[in-house]
């Protein structure tokens, strides 16, 4: 079926640093999982994109997954006719940019990775993860593609410690054991952090081993879809202090901080080569 918007790109969002299983298959096309599910989108002009998958599944699932409700263009506009210069280049280079709607315990461990590793390493250990520990599956709309879905808390959970280090996770390991068993065992009730705002979702967050205020505030904005949260990384950190000389207003985007931190962060990483750790 083909999706209409004035405002999807799906280089922008592959590329976004915000979900590592989506992956570039072609010039214009790309695959993706999540949810258990493998599909195959295409750019076919810039306000069209063809998604190997029926209305009703699309109507059940990737319509909110890829937030198709949400007004971007009102946001892009906000942007680009406000007085700050970097940000009307960073809205109108990352037009078409959406904040996913993923699973949470994917967005947490997967964030948990991410810890000084580039995005290639990122994805490396997620595949190897889930490969490891998901469940083998075969595409029924696409060629009978085989595929493997993200890990259960309970898989993981459950997995050895010398396994886990085999899928490049270094000091991670740990962490990535305890907060699963952690999630298995309820301290923690993901899905009710759904409930609460940003902010207390945050300092849920941060009692799970191996999160930090950036990890938490990742899995705010792109599992809980907190829009208001604002991860800071290292991309994001050198825009702060080098551009604005860390006296950034985020009060002025209250309600939306955290399209426009996805904004600042594909324009600033699309100008520099260099792939750096976040």
């Amino acid at each position: 079926m083909i999706i209409k918007s004035t405002n999807i790109n799906l280089k922008h969002i592959a590329e976004s640093g915000q979900c590592f299983r989506m992956n570039r298959m072609d010039d214009n096309k790309y695959s993706l999982i999540a949810f258990g599910k493998y599909i195959e989108l295409i750019q076919t002009d810039r306000d069209s994109v063809e998604i190997t998958c029926s209305e009703e599944e699309y109507q059940l699932l990737w319509k909110d997954y890829f937030d198709m409700d949400y007004n971007y263009n009102e946001i892009v506009t906000v942007l680009i006719q406000g007085k700050d210069e970097f940000l009307k280049k960073a809205a109108e280079f990352g037009r078409g940019l959406r904040i996913l709607k993923q699973d949470i315990f994917e967005t947490l461990i997967s964030f948990i990775i991410s810890q000084r590793k580039n995005i290639p390493a990122i994805k490396s250990c997620i595949e190897q993860l889930s490969v490891k520990y998901g469940e083998r599956k075969v595409s029924s709309t696409c060629d009978n593609k085989e595929y493997y879905t993200f890990p259960t808390p309970e898989r993981l959970a459950g997995a050895n410690i010398e396994e886990l280090r085999k899928a490049g996770l270094g000091y991670r390991d740990k962490y990535i054991l305890k907060t699963s068993q952690a999630v298995l065992r309820s301290d923690i009730d993901i899905i009710k952090l759904r409930e609460l705002n940003s902010g207390e979702a945050v300092r849920e967050l941060l009692n799970l081993s191996g999160v930090g205020i950036k990890v938490a505030n990742c899995v705010s904005l792109y599992g809980l879809h907190h829009i208001e949260s604002f991860p800071v990384d290292v991309w994001i950190g050198r825009i702060l202090k080098d551009i604005y000389h860390n006296k950034f207003d985020l009060e002025l985007y209250n309600g939306f901080a955290g399209i426009v931190q996805q904004y600042m962060f594909y324009y600033i990483r699309s100008q520099n080569k260099e792939d750096i750790k976040p």
